[in-house]
Parts: structure tokens; sequence; C-alpha cells
């Protein structure tokens, strides 16, 4: 029988020499004992937590009927799913694919649902975007180090900054910038494309990309932007969808309805591996054999998610994730200004990130990495941006973080900044 270090060397990455043992609510427990309260939801997608007791009901009362169903059949989960969804969404959306099993097919699903109805095929993404795994999405996403190892790439996709106002591409202050950054998409499909582009695929708010929160007006202007050059407009909510931003999704906070919204990890509860595609009319009519996966439609999983929004879609719910949040970067622009290695806070819901700077303000990843390992020795889990390469911490807790939780993890960070900072 393989020891201990032998299955170590056998796994293809590298993991960390802690062991985890169990969850529990917003904490997690390595085998040493050790607590720990995790802002980073696992992978971002334990929206209720480890372990929340009505999404294992859930699953556990599906078990003793169907695991799994070919999706040409209806079942209770599906239909539930589809119909929560459309519930919940922006008004427009009133599509739902469900027969994705991941945020990258989710992703590149509803990007060639936009190729098929525009009969165009270029896409636009941002800089600092993160959409997938997939080789698709490898080469839509931004950041070289991520396209750099692979010599076949994905032809006809664009990357355009980010609107990224703390450190503007453009040299420009919001007060008086009329958002640039809007304003030259249309240089670079003027100059920069074939003339042929199908669709923006933006995240409402940066995930592995640092936190970026868009300028008011931003995403208006975009939106006017795709309709008068016919493309279609899709927001990424794997990450800030279900109840993240204190909304069900991020395109209600920014009031805007983009052509289709993809959405997955939160949308498990507790870790169901699930995802889907809202969408227009204008969107649908993609042939079902075009893009479709095995684990897609999966039962167990819907039932998951049928639970997770039935109390996540809850008023008071979503009212607190806005409490908690404003909570946290309150105290976090406190901490800024006695931490001059703090340069920026910015969030909305429970989708917070800090950013790191030296001295003479450039980006501190080698300290932001610091932090986020030393953290775990205070009992915190966080996660660096741009897979360790950038210079913001993540706060992305559970959504059924408490006031006192949320007071706890910012009593930790004061406590981590006090001995590393000072």
């Amino acid at each position: 029988m393989m020891n201990n270090q032998e299955v170590l060397d056998s796994i293809y990455y590298p993991v960390s020499a802690r062991k985890m043992d169990r969850g529990e609510g917003v904490y997690l427990y390595d085998t040493d004992g050790n607590q720990y309260l995790d802002c980073a939801s696992a992978t971002f997608n334990l929206s209720l937590g480890y372990s929340h007791p009505d999404v294992v009901r859930a699953m556990k009362e599906q078990l003793d009927g169907l695991v799994h169903l070919t999706s040409s059949y209806q079942s209770d989960p599906i239909n539930g799913m589809v119909r929560r969804l459309v519930e919940t969404s922006p008004a427009n959306l009133v599509k739902v694919h469900p027969k994705v099993s991941s945020g990258s097919s989710a992703n590149e699903g509803a990007i060639k649902m936009a190729q098929q109805a525009t009969g165009k095929s270029e896409v636009i993404t941002l800089f600092r975007s993160h959409v997938g795994q997939t080789m698709m999405m490898t080469s839509m996403s931004g950041n070289a180090f991520r396209r750099e190892p692979f010599p076949s790439l994905f032809p006809g996709n664009l990357q355009v900054p980010d609107p990224y106002c703390f450190r503007c591409f453009y040299g420009q202050q919001r007060e008086t910038c009329g958002l640039m950054c809007v304003d030259r998409i249309e240089d670079f499909i003027e100059y920069a494309s074939s003339g042929r582009v199908a669709a923006v695929i933006i995240e409402p708010i940066s995930g592995n990309g640092g936190n970026i929160v868009p300028p008011d007006g931003y995403m208006q202007k975009l939106r006017a932007l795709c309709d008068e050059q016919d493309i279609a407009l899709i927001f990424d909510e794997i990450q800030t969808g279900i109840g993240r931003t204190g909304h069900m999704f991020a395109a209600q906070h920014f009031d805007v309805e983009p052509d289709a919204i993809t959405t997955a990890k939160g949308l498990g509860g507790s870790g169901a591996q699930v995802a889907a595609i809202l969408t227009n009319e204008r969107l649908a009519g993609l042939p079902s054999d075009q893009h479709s996966f095995t684990y897609g439609s999966n039962l167990l999983a819907a039932a998951a998610a049928n639970t997770t929004l039935d109390i996540v879609r809850q008023p008071d719910f979503l009212a607190n994730v806005r409490k908690t949040g404003d909570y946290i970067l309150g105290r976090l622009e406190e901490m800024k200004m006695r931490y001059p290695a703090i340069v920026d806070v910015r969030g909305v819901g429970l989708m917070i990130g800090f950013e790191l700077a030296d001295s003479d303000g450039s980006p501190d990843a080698k300290l932001t990495n610091h932090l986020a390992s030393a953290a775990m020795e205070y009992g915190l889990i966080l996660r660096t941006s741009r897979y360790g390469r950038g210079n913001v911490l993540k706060i992305r807790p559970p959504l059924i973080l408490t006031v006192d939780q949320a007071q706890e993890i910012c009593d930790k960070l004061e406590d981590l900044f006090m001995k590393e900072l000072s």
C-alpha cells in the first residue's frame, strides 16, 4: 500500500502540507484540530458554506430517487432549477441551458450561442479576465502566462483594458475620463478585429483578476456599445452570481440586462457541481448537440441548486450579504488609513479585495503572497489574485456569514497586519 508521501508524490500538482478533515459553515478544520475561517469559500463556490444541512438533506433525498438521467427527459430537479433561475434573473433572460457542468463549459456555450445568433465569430474579453480553463477559454482569458505554454490557441479573440480606475490603463481620472475604457473598445473593433465581433464576455467584478469594480456608468455604456455594434453582451457571473454581491446576480446590482449570464460555483450551495447558461430569446436556438455534457443537468446537483436558490433569494438573506460586506469594507478602509501597504479597497457585497503596494506604489505580489501564507497562522484562509502573480488579497467568505463572523475576520486581519505590516 502506498504511504502518504508516495500519494503526495503521485498527485500531479503540489498541495499544501496541511490535511483538512471537515468543514462546518464558514469554518474549515485540519487533522491537527486547527480552525480556519474560510475567506475563499473553498474555490469561491460554497455560497452556503460547508455541509449546509438543507443542501445535504436535499441531495440525500434525491439519492433515494434518481442520481442521473439523460437530459432528453424531464425531471423535477431540472424543471425546478430552470424555473428558479428564470424567476431570479433579469427579466429579459427567459431561456436556461442546464446541460453544462462547469463555469468554463457555460462560458464556452454562451459564446457559441452568440456566434450562432450573430453569424460572427470574434470575442472581446478584458486584460485580467479569467473566463475558464478549457483551451477556448484559456485563449480568451487575460494574462500571457496562461497562454504561453500552448502552441495551438483559439483564434479570433481580442483583449481590451479593464475598467481599472485605480491603475487606469489610459492614465485618466474617473471624474474627467468620460469612460474612455469603453470608447476605446470601438477602436479595437475598428482596427484590431476582422470586423466580425460576436460577443463581449465580461466578469461584472473581476474574480481572479483583482476584484476590479467598474465605475458608475461603465456597464450602461458597454451595453449601448454592444447594441450599436450588434454584439452580444455576456456576463460571466460564475463568481459574482447567486447572491455574492447582495443581489441574485451582479447584473441587477449594475442595473443592466445582458444577453446572457453564465452561472456555476455558488449555485451548488455547499459544493455540488452545477452550472447553467441563461439567455434572452435572441441567443436561443443553438442545437442541443452543439453544446452538451454528460454530467450537465445532473439531478443531485440540481437538487442542491434548488435548495440554494430558495435560501439565497430571500430578501433578508441578501440584505445580510450587503450588511456584512459593508462592515468588512468599512473596517478595511480604516485599516488602509493605518497601513500604507494597503493602497486600495474595493468590493460589492461579499465580493471584496484589497490591493497591496510597496513604498513607491508599485504592485507588491511578494507581500501579497506572504500575507496569504501567514494568514493561516491567524486562522484565516485568503486567496491572492492572478494565481499568486497579483497584488490583491480576496475576501469572499460563504454568504451565510454573520456580523460577528465578519468582525472576527477583520479582527484577525488586524492581528495579521500588526505583526506583518508594522
